[in-house]
């Protein structure tokens, strides 16, 4: 049997994927494939219980960007997040969203950064958690427009949208899956998204940069192992992912989350996670010192 980690509760975007991929992997093997979800500490829990499981290929874990930056805000791990793992597969990547409710009276990107700058320490951004990927989102958009926002760090995510609703928050860095319904029938607002290319449908968003503003991000997805599990397990387990992934109605299901699938494999995956973390540097530094 081959078990799934996911560091996050059931519902939640990750242990979705985790199980569609669980479903289809289960089927191509032959044999069990499980999700088990190991919720707690912002992801810690999960990925030292990974991190100490035997290096074979039957303990795996699902995480986002989120996972690799651990390191950074927490000294005294008795693992590496990134050098006790080794990249299987990564399957998607999902561009932030800049979400406000319609009450802020900002109606693009440019407008909402002006009042950021005009009234500092005023807007509050929720996120799933100090170090998640959604905090990190809030926290480089305020790097890379030099705005003061007051990150509110949640443990419940649906409770963000409740506060967002209520007034008690100003905006959130998602996912579009996490606010779509919401978009869509005009109870929050979507100022721009992090990526090269707008979003069309099912609704329109445009980009950051055709604002004006530099500001691209996206949460990727992946599948890792601990870091001694031999090359050609890893190979075998990558092989049978990409081609599970390759299935029209699983990356229709994934569009549905907001992610954009992808197919990147092992030391290429090693060497995305890196690529990402030397982009984030400045801001993990600055956080840590804040700390």
């Amino acid at each position: 049997m081959i078990t799934i980690i996911a560091p996050i509760t059931a519902g939640t975007t990750i242990d979705i994927l985790a199980r569609l991929y669980a479903d289809r992997l289960s089927k191509r093997f032959g044999q069990q494939v499980v999700v088990v979800n190991r919720p707690g500490a912002g992801g810690l829990i999960a990925a030292q219980a990974v991190a100490s499981s035997p290096a074979d290929g039957y303990t795996l874990i699902f995480v986002n960007s989120g996972h690799t930056i651990l390191g950074a805000l927490n000294k005294n791990l008795p693992f590496d997040p990134v050098r006790d793992f080794a990249g299987v597969s990564l399957v998607g990547e999902a561009p932030t969203i800049v979400t406000v409710p319609p009450a802020l009276d900002v109606s693009n990107l440019k407008d909402f950064v002006a009042r950021a700058k005009a009234r500092p320490g005023t807007i509050n951004y929720g996120s799933a958690g100090i170090g998640t990927a959604t905090h990190l989102a809030g926290a480089y958009f305020a790097l890379k427009t030099g705005t003061d926002l007051v990150h509110i760090p949640y443990t419940v995510s649906a409770t963000i949208i409740a506060d967002m609703l209520g007034g008690r928050i100003q905006a959130s860095f998602v996912p579009a899956a996490f606010v779509l319904p919401l978009l869509q029938d005009g109870r929050l607002r979507a100022l721009a998204v992090s990526a090269r290319e707008p979003v069309t449908d099912p609704i329109r968003i445009p980009t950051a940069l055709s604002q004006g503003i530099d500001y691209q991000n996206a949460t990727w997805y992946g599948i890792l192992a601990p870091a001694k599990t031999p090359k050609a397990v890893l190979q075998s387990l990558s092989q049978a992912i990409s081609e599970v992934g390759k299935d029209v109605e699983l990356q229709a299901k994934i569009r549905a989350q907001g992610i954009d699938p992808r197919d990147i494999e092992l030391e290429q995956f090693d060497l995305h996670i890196q690529a990402d973390m030397a982009r984030l540097d400045p801001l993990l530094k600055a956080i840590a010192d804040q700390r």
